[in-house]
C-alpha cells in the first residue's frame, strides 16, 4: 500500500482502470453502485463523504479512510469538522485515527494550520 498521497491516488486510479477494463459486468455494476451511493439525494454528497469517512474509520480500512479524507477536503469540510465527526467511531478507531491525522497533513483544506 503506497504511503505518499500521490502514490496512493495513482495506485488507486491505475488499478480501478484495470478492474473496470477486465470486462466483468458484475464488477462494473458494483463500482457503479458504489459511485451512485455518493450522488446527491436527501443527503448531499458533502454529508455522505463525511459519513463514508466515519464508516471507514469504524471498519478500520486505511485505503477507504484516505479516499474519504481526500473527498471530504474536496467537498469543503474543515479539518476540525472531520476530526469532530471521527469521535463517533469510538475507541476501536484510535489506531486508524493516528493514520488519518498523518494523512491529513498532505490534504489541502485538512492540513493543520
Amino acid at each position: 500500500m503506497p504511503d505518499r498521497l500521490d502514490d496512493f491516488q495513482k495506485f488507486r486510479a491505475d488499478l480501478n482502470e484495470e478492474i473496470l477494463g477486465c470486462g466483468h459486468l458484475g464488477m462494473k455494476r458494483f463500482f457503479a453502485l458504489d459511485h451512485q451511493a455518493y450522488e446527491p439525494g436527501p443527503l448531499g454528497t458533502k454529508t455522505k463523504e463525511l459519513l463514508g469517512h466515519v464508516a471507514s474509520a469504524v471498519l478500520r480500512c486505511d485505503g477507504c479512510i484516505t479516499y474519504h479524507l481526500v473527498r471530504c477536503g474536496e467537498e469543503g469540510w474543515k479539518r476540525e469538522e472531520v476530526i469532530d465527526a471521527l469521535i463517533v467511531g469510538g475507541s476501536v478507531t484510535i489506531p486508524h485515527l493516528r493514520r488519518a491525522f498523518a494523512r491529513m497533513r498532505g490534504i489541502d483544506g485538512l492540513k493543520n494550520s
